[in-house]
């Protein structure tokens, strides 16, 4: 077995277990290419005080989970990631940013020996006094969705209890939860929060049929906004379903009159000079991508009034999640999964990203 949890005795790849209760989870050594992810066996996480464990049932595979996986960094932060990540492979090893589970234990506020002793693992552990205490309103049995560093790709994980986890949409299976934690987030952060989009405002999402836009042209119409999908003519149908006014493909002229209240690129691969120019006199640029050029453009912006570039990281919160929960439960707001793997087939989950086409999300089954 390969792994680097607690009860493992590291050497030249190799590992001692020391006893107690396993899991599946993925494990990469290094960067690289989807083949290096592994299934593997090693020890069960044990909530610690303020934690939870989570029995995980499905994950989300994201372009951002690609991008770790592969230390797909932005030039500019090439050294920074792999100082902070792991220089020749992921200091974490099990890699997965979202996930949709159940809570079978959470960790006592004890301290000490008697905390350590206290600790639940798994899901018998449901039944002790401290696996039914209330933590940060959530207990034992809930069906949770949520965001993390790493560690999705297994069949528990542990979270902070006042991390980015919240109960899930009610009607919502956990494939579509897990789907759901990175793009709806994600839109919603860009388009609400760092578009200020508004009932009445005229959106463009360049990308619309990608992971981020599908979620972001329908943030934007429940905002009451006028939404413009630019995408593939193929995925038309797709988008107009999604809540989009009208789609034109990426090559189709598209003017307003006035301009455009917000413009958001999802792609990061767009020029982004002949959308500045069909803004409105205050209209924002919004951009997924994160580089060395745009965060300059986006300080000169900032100054004054007029037309502005913003670009950004997403941050994972539980309001976050509550707030995408809720236009879910609304049906303001839908998942959508556009393939399922099995665990054991991650690298071909991965694949199956890269190679797009799907109208949907890919998500992994992790557990019943």
């Amino acid at each position: 077995m390969v792994g680097d949890g607690a009860g493992f005795a590291p050497g030249r790849g190799v590992v001692v277990y020391f006893g107690g209760r396993l899991m599946r989870a993925v494990h990469q050594e290094r960067y690289g290419a989807p083949e290096a992810l592994v299934v593997v066996e090693r020890p069960s996480p044990e909530p610690g005080p303020g934690e939870l464990l989570i029995e995980v049932v499905a994950s989300a595979v994201t372009q951002a989970d690609r991008r770790l996986r592969a230390a797909d960094f932005p030039a500019f932060a090439v050294l920074p990631g792999r100082l902070a990540l792991g220089l020749v492979g992921p200091r974490a090893g099990t890699p997965g940013t979202c996930f949709a589970g159940r809570v079978v234990a959470v960790g006592s506020a004890a301290s000490g020996s008697a905390a350590s002793g206290a600790r639940a693992s798994g899901s018998a552990a449901a039944g002790s006094g401290v696996a039914a205490r209330d933590t940060a309103g959530l207990r034992v049995g809930d069906d949770v969705f949520g965001l993390v560093m790493h560690g999705a790709y297994a069949e528990r994980l542990v979270v902070r209890a006042d991390g980015a986890v919240a109960r899930m949409p009610a009607g919502c299976d956990h494939a579509s939860a897990a789907a759901l934690a990175y793009g709806a987030t994600g839109a919603r952060y860009f388009v609400a929060q760092l578009g200020e989009a508004a009932a009445g405002d005229r959106v463009v999402v360049l990308g619309a049929a990608g992971g981020l836009g599908r979620y972001a042209v329908q943030v934007a119409a429940a905002l009451g906004c006028e939404v413009v999908g630019v995408c593939r003519p193929e995925r038309r149908d797709a988008v107009l379903a999604l809540g989009a006014s009208r789609v034109v493909g990426p090559n189709e002229a598209l003017s307003e009159p006035g301009g455009w209240d917000v413009v958001f690129d999802t792609t990061g691969a767009v020029r982004l000079w002949p959308w500045w120019r069909r803004l409105a006199p205050s209209g924002r640029l919004v951009t997924a991508d994160v580089s060395v050029t745009r965060l300059l453009v986006m300080g000169v912006t900032a100054v004054g009034g007029g037309r502005r570039l913003r670009t950004g990281l997403a941050p994972d919160s539980r309001a976050g999640l509550e707030e995408v929960a809720s236009l879910v439960e609304r049906g303001a707001l839908r998942p959508v999964v556009g393939a399922s793997f099995s665990l054991e087939r991650i690298a071909d989950a991965h694949r199956c990203l890269e190679a797009g086409g799907l109208e949907g999300d890919v998500v992994v089954a992790t557990g019943a």
